[in-house]
């Protein structure tokens, strides 16, 4: 049974502020030991399950946060951009199911840290009309590719709308938003403790997983946060204006609307 875990930082427990999130300082120092421990006990869960073997891909930021050091050394590391699949490359190379650490919740919601894919850059996206999060895109991109989500951990706002889209995955709250950038965590070492139980418990049964399809081909829209990057992004030659801040295009494949939703977001360093 081979196992991908996507990690993410502002989802891990005592994560609260942007700071935490960018390197070059302490904060963030501490804050990528926190995301490697939590990695490692979905590793260690992982293989407790069952697993014989655990890719761990590193899908924060520039993905060069986790601490190859620090890292179980049973599991293999994804590092680095660019890469196609994002935030679960390693799909590819053929796995069985998916977790999602230290996720975060979409774009607008009331989660701690809330984005989706670039706060400069994007309000609001949906897939196929549905508003999407990075774990609504990225689990479609994965369940394209037959391959479940069935475990995922972050705040108490991503675990109610993600459950809602992967009702059959087992999750882990770490935290509990009281806004963007405030709440009530889990100390980082009871939250390993939960992580390494609910992985472990979500490969008891694989009759229960289900891969989330979406039909194709499907129809992005995007909500720019300003109309200079609206009128950047449609640069490119098929997506369409819908107002100032909005266009949509359609992708043949789930796969084809996140890479170039992650184009666009390469795109709008430009104007930063």
């Amino acid at each position: 049974m081979r196992i991908l875990i996507s990690t993410d930082i502002e989802g891990v427990a005592g994560v609260f502020h942007a700071e935490q999130t960018r390197a070059g300082n302490g904060e963030y120092e501490r804050a990528r030991r926190w995301m490697t421990r939590e990695a490692n006990a979905a590793v260690e869960g992982a293989f407790a399950g069952g697993a014989t073997e655990v890719m761990v891909n590193d899908s924060h930021g520039g993905f060069r946060n986790l601490l190859p050091d620090e890292l179980d050394p049973r599991a293999r590391l994804v590092l680095g951009k660019p890469r196609y699949l994002g935030m679960v490359a390693g799909v590819e190379a053929g796995c069985d199911a998916l977790f999602m650490i230290g996720y975060h919740s979409r774009a607008q919601s009331a989660g701690i840290l809330a984005h989706t894919i670039n706060s400069f850059a994007f309000a609001r996206v949906w897939l196929a009309g549905v508003e999407a999060s990075e774990a609504m895109l990225y689990g479609a991109l994965a369940g394209e590719r037959g391959v479940p989500m069935v475990m995922a951990s972050g705040d108490d706002v991503f675990c109610e709308e993600t459950q809602l889209i992967f009702p059959h995955a087992h999750y882990v709250q770490t935290k509990a938003a009281w806004g963007q950038g405030s709440g009530m965590t889990l100390n980082p070492s009871q939250s390993c403790d939960l992580i390494r139980d609910a992985a472990k418990a979500s490969l008891a049964d694989s009759r229960t997983w289900h891969a989330y399809r979406v039909e194709t081909p499907v129809e992005v829209r995007l909500q720019a946060q300003t109309t200079a990057l609206a009128d950047l992004f449609c640069q490119w030659p098929t997506l369409e204006r819908v107002d100032g801040v909005t266009l949509q295009f359609v992708a043949p494949s789930v796969e084809a609307a996140v890479r170039i939703l992650n184009c666009l977001s390469a795109m709008s360093f430009m104007l930063r």
